[in-house]
């Protein structure tokens, strides 16, 4: 396999992970919203922890992305 081939294959593979952090990220909001209604009283001190979720899981997300630009364009 030519190194080209193989750069192309190994960033495909790293991007995978910029749409798992897409997925999670509908997890958190999904998963607030479900809490949110079930006890409307309590929502407003879980809305922190709503957006640390969704930093964390954006922030895997820009790292896949980031590592698939490293082995098209670096290595």
């Amino acid at each position: 396999m030519e190194l080209e081939a193989a750069k192309m294959i190994g960033a495909g593979l790293a991007a995978i992970g910029v749409g798992a952090a897409a997925t999670g990220v509908g997890n958190v909001f999904g998963s607030f919203l479900q809490g949110a209604l079930r006890n409307p009283a309590a929502a407003d001190g879980e809305q922190g922890r709503l957006f640390i979720g969704f930093a964390a899981a954006e922030l895997l997300g820009l790292i896949a992305f980031v590592v698939a630009l490293l082995i098209l364009f670096v290595f």
